[in-house]
């Protein structure tokens, strides 16, 4: 239950309205807990032959204090409900702003469906505890309170008789909460894989067609769908046992009152009134315990959920903004990129070694750098070291010779534009996602035509303000790598970073678009990995990683005149070009 304890700091600024809430739900108890004592008013007076105006008075308070307590638990429910609603769209907030500050490391260890789960799923669950479950347990708690003295004044020894079958709710409530807690954890698990398999089959629905693994995927899917299933009528075989177990409690009560109470009546010690009022008491005191077993389950739940959710709070952010910031120099044109003494392996891999190793280098203002070299060289980890997508172990980066952990995000993301390797767009227009961030539209048209995204215009139903799809589904891989280059670029960075941006399109495209680009970052500092070496030609500087070490580096003119490992990738790709066309022309 600690877990809940977490939820303090998001119901304190509804204080006011929780305790209005609670103070109607007091209201509503104590004017509801009235109405049996004027009925056992009206039932004596009517034996006893009074006049009817005393019948009639009775009958009016009694008609009275329910319209009053009707009226107050209205509020009550308005009040409390609407104060959950507030705390549950709170803490989604929170947990999605913490969302935006995890590093790539952190979703790599949480699936986006097991996330998607904790964001609605679990926060359903939470919500439920601070709402129906805090009202009910305040409810029947009132009560008790009030009602158990009214049962004593009408006879002690009937209300330990009632009482004593009730003794077994808390037994009942602990024991079977407990089982609901355990259980509800797992079904939350469960639903997270559920909401995994679901998100990546229809992320990667192309792929699952193009290979014919429907079949497996509605198997696999249906798999888990069906342990989730069999998790859930678990729950519900317990949470099932409330409602009998109570009902059985309060039945004996009713039972043991109806056999004591009547004997009672018939020796004199109560009237017919008082035993009637006494029955009513029990029978308003009852169903709320009853429904109070169902309170214990939602909490039991939320307390489960809330855990999730906190895991998630207990994950550090690895890339913040610096306590002290500093600011980078006024500068025109590009900034000046430098790496010194980088060393890097990925959190929780270190039996993978060193991914980056000592890397050193320098890159001038309005100079451009071209990274190559085989897969997995670290070209990329590289790359993602300059945008702060990682933090290096060893080493730092600068931007014109400021430690870029030193700047705030908002500086370092303004200075360096970047076009990852793999391209992301939303799910609206493509102007939309071209000017993502960009200050205005002035820069549209320019951006494009640098791009190259201009040719794919005519094409599209309604140019620029065509909408995308889901992660630019409208768009051919060639169209979506264009579309982000365009988009760094309408951020007018004085950095540009390219990683293998352009391997989706031809190379006849990619010569286009990197003459472009030479023109467009004129005096700007570029970043350049392309698997492509005749691509990086022209770069005024040319690093060769090899097991994440700069194994080589120089002009082109230089590592070709060195016969090294560049002059070998070199040679490698042009012999597969030759072979590429002597069969396209050949007709194979």
């Amino acid at each position: 239950m600690r877990e809940l304890r977490s939820l303090l700091p998001y119901v304190r600024p509804y204080r006011r309205t929780y305790l209005v809430g609670l103070v109607l739900v007091a209201i509503s108890n104590f004017f509801t807990t009235l109405g049996p004592r004027f009925l056992e008013e009206g039932i004596d007076a009517v034996r006893m032959g009074a006049p009817f105006g005393a019948v009639q008075t009775a009958a009016l308070l009694l008609v009275g204090v329910a319209l009053i307590g009707g009226v107050a638990r209205y509020g009550m429910r308005q009040l409390l409900n609407s104060g959950s609603r507030r705390v549950e769209t709170d803490l989604r907030d929170h947990l999605y702003q913490h969302l935006q500050r995890m590093s790539a490391e952190f979703y790599g260890r949480y699936p986006t469906g097991d996330v998607m789960a904790r964001t609605t799923n679990d926060l359903l669950a939470v919500r439920m505890v601070v709402g129906p479950a805090l009202m009910y347990l305040v409810d029947t708690t009132i009560r008790a309170l009030l009602i158990a003295p009214a049962m004593l004044a009408i006879s002690p020894r009937l209300t330990l008789l009632a009482f004593l079958p009730l003794l077994g709710l808390p037994v009942v409530m602990v024991s079977l909460g407990q089982m609901v807690h355990r259980r509800s954890d797992a079904i939350q698990a469960k639903f997270s894989d559920l909401t995994s398999q679901a998100h990546e089959s229809l992320s990667g629905v192309r792929v699952v067609r193009a290979y014919r693994q429907e079949v497996g995927e509605i198997a696999q899917f249906r798999a888990l769908s069906e342990d989730y299933l069999a998790r859930n009528l678990g729950l519900a075989r317990v949470q099932g046992l409330f409602f009998p177990l109570l009902t059985l409690l309060g039945g004996i009560s009713a039972l043991t009152v109806l056999y004591a109470g009547g004997r009672l009546v018939m020796l004199g010690s109560v009237s017919v009134g008082e035993f009637v009022a006494f029955g009513v008491y029990l029978g308003m005191l009852v169903w709320p315990m009853i429904a109070l077993g169902w309170a214990v389950s939602l909490v039991q739940r939320g307390a489960a959920s809330m855990a999730r959710i906190n895991q998630i709070f207990r994950e550090p952010a690895s890339i913040t903004n610096p306590e002290s910031s500093a600011s980078l120099p006024l500068a025109q044109g590009g900034r000046a990129v430098e790496l010194d003494g980088v060393w890097f392996r990925y959190p929780g891999a270190a039996e993978r070694g060193w991914v980056l190793q000592d890397i050193r280098f320098r890159v001038e203002p309005g100079r451009s750098l071209a990274v190559v070299g085989p897969t997995g060289s670290g070209k990329s980890t590289l790359v993602d070291m300059i945008v702060r997508a990682y933090d290096p172990d060893k080493g730092a980066v600068r931007l014109d010779g400021v430690d870029i952990r030193r700047l705030t995000l908002e500086d370092l993301r303004r200075a360096v534009g970047f076009v990852p390797q793999e391209t992301f767009l939303f799910g609206e227009t493509l102007r939309e996602n071209v000017l993502l961030g960009a200050p205005d539209d002035g820069r549209l048209e320019r951006v494009a035509e640098v791009s190259q995204l201009a040719e794919a215009l005519p094409a599209l139903p309604d140019g620029f303000d065509t909408v995308l799809g889901e992660r630019g589904i409208n768009l051919s891989g060639g169209q979506k790598q264009r579309a982000a280059i365009a988009r760094a670029l309408a951020q007018d960075p004085p950095v540009f970073v390219l990683d293998d941006a352009l391997s989706a399109v031809d190379a006849q495209t990619e010569a286009k678009i990197l003459r472009a680009l030479r023109g467009a970052l004129q005096g700007r500092t570029s970043v350049i990995v392309s698997h492509r070496l005749a691509a990086v030609r022209d770069a005024d500087w040319i690093l060769v990683l090899d097991d994440g070490k700069i194994v080589e580096q120089g002009t082109h003119r230089d590592l070709v005149t060195l016969s090294g490992r560049y002059w070998e990738l070199l040679r490698r790709q042009q012999l597969e070009e030759e072979l590429e066309e002597e069969s396209v022309s050949s007709g194979h």
